[in-house]
């Protein structure tokens, strides 16, 4: 759909709404116009589809503009035009961003109460009544989170960008390497370099690491050799005394064993994700990946016989093939296996991965919102309650990935990387650093993409670090 822009130059902040609202490619002509008057700051949308051309305004005093104010009323004019030419209100009302959790998250820690934080995504946005829920029960894990931390806890991601095959729904930056791993060792020398300078780095500056969290990738296509090698370097280079969380994403069930499980708990490790995405072996195969549910399965039970309590388990509404009667399958056999964390993502057609190009055989958003409202409402009742969850462009239905847990065991690196409440440093290829300076804003640095800039650009790399922990250091201006 066209976007034309009157009075004002906010594109980003209507583009993203209308991406959310339109499917990509849809013909169409959206008019978005920003008139200031004396009194009044008015937006309004015009939209035309389909032969049908609707409109709405909103307006706030003119005298209290802001830009967050200013967009928020160019957001609404267009969700509420939108409104009129669409069959089903979207979930998320006019919320276009990947957080919609930080609204809520900062009215809570500013005073303000679930059932105010509530008022304001129903009054303000537009949010149906179900996600508002999942939104302020996230909100709330947030805060108890956030609470645990000291000014100077950070935590720290360790990427491993390697995957056995790739996955036709994927478009992470990651080598799948088959049978050839002559990359690996490499990649793992340089990561160690950077490892044991950030343990240098952390101890000059007295930061603490709260949460640990090593993925990819698939951090498990490293051996068992590699892996144990990369845990030893962790262990003698970081002071994990103040640690909360340590976790491996083992991912795919086809680079698990029990030897690789009980080296990785036996150093430290207390959370592992073990993620099957569907439990039906004609849904994988579509999807690229090489292994069964009876591997899951295995893999699943040589993890609780090692050790681990905490396990995370990745489901996907909207695979290909799949239907709700599939997706219902594949929940509640996983539910049966109790874990601890369930996280129920919805499909995303992202740039990059084969299936934005071939979207043969994808699930109606209709039976999308069936396996999503049926994973909520089993979840729910089995005890489980919704902890972090993020957005992202082009999902089915215009839904949600949602980290559900039991026995409030939430994942805490998930919430903190999510919401931002503090630095996250991330080594290896890939990584991006997000780091909260001392006068409250946030900067990021990105490591190089690929393995092989990641080794050839080491050097800089380490300077990188240096430089980010100087800044960490400075005092507030």
């Amino acid at each position: 759909m066209d976007l034309t822009l009157i009075g004002h130059d906010d594109r980003y902040a209507v583009e993203q709404l209308q991406l959310s609202l339109f499917p990509q490619g849809q013909p169409g002509q959206a008019v978005s116009t920003l008139h200031r008057g004396k009194t009044w700051l008015t937006a309004s949308t015009q939209i035309t589809l389909d032969g049908k051309t609707v409109q709405a305004s909103r307006r706030i005093p003119a005298a209290e503009e802001t830009v967050r104010l200013r967009r928020r009323a160019l957001q609404q004019s267009y969700y509420l035009a939108a409104c009129q030419l669409l069959p089903v209100l979207p979930p998320w009302g006019a919320l276009a961003g990947v957080r919609p959790t930080k609204l809520t998250t900062k009215h809570l820690l500013e005073g303000g109460t679930p059932r105010s934080a509530d008022k304001m995504l129903k009054d303000v946005y537009y949010v149906t009544e179900s996600r508002r829920k999942l939104a302020v029960d996230c909100s709330v894990s947030t805060v108890r989170a956030a609470r645990l931390l000291q000014p100077q806890d950070l935590s720290v991601y360790i990427g491993i960008p390697f995957c056995p095959s790739r996955c036709a729904y994927c478009s992470f930056v990651s080598r799948t390497i088959g049978k050839k791993t002559e990359l690996l060792e490499p990649y793992l020398e340089a990561l160690l370099s950077e490892i044991r300078l950030t343990g240098d780095l952390l101890r000059a500056s007295g930061k603490a690491i709260r949460s640990l969290y090593i993925g990819g990738g698939t951090p498990t296509t490293l051996s068992t050799p590699q892996m144990i090698r990369l845990l030893d370097t962790m262990n003698r280079s970081f002071d994990l005394s103040r640690c909360l969380e340590f976790t491996v994403e083992g991912g795919r069930p086809d680079t698990l064993d029990e030897e690789k499980l009980r080296a990785i708990h036996d150093r430290g490790v207390n959370r592992m994700s073990i993620n099957p995405q569907t439990m039906e072996d004609s849904v994988l195969r579509c999807c690229g990946r090489i292994h069964k549910t009876q591997d899951i399965l295995r893999a699943y039970d040589q993890a609780t016989a090692v050790g681990f309590q905490d396990i995370n388990m990745d489901l996907i509404a909207g695979l290909p093939t799949d239907t709700p009667e599939g997706f219902r399958h594949s929940l509640d056999a996983v539910t049966r296996l109790n874990p601890s964390n369930i996280t129920v993502h919805t499909l995303a057609l992202k740039k990059g991965a084969d299936l934005f190009e071939h979207r043969e055989n994808l699930p109606s958003a209709e039976a999308v919102a069936e396996m999503v409202a049926y994973a909520e409402a089993t979840l729910r009742n089995l005890g489980y309650k919704p902890y972090y969850l993020y957005r992202q462009k082009y999902m089915s239905g215009s839904f949600e990935n949602v980290g559900w847990s039991r026995d409030d065991r939430d994942c805490l690196y998930n919430i903190y990387m999510m919401e931002e409440v503090h630095t996250i440093v991330s080594l290896g290829g890939g990584g991006m650093n997000k780091v909260n300076l001392p006068d409250g804003s946030l900067r990021r640095f990105h490591n190089p993409k690929f393995p092989e800039q990641y080794i050839e650009m080491l050097d800089s790399v380490l300077q990188q670090k240096r430089e980010l922990f100087a800044l960490m250091n400075e005092s507030p201006k």
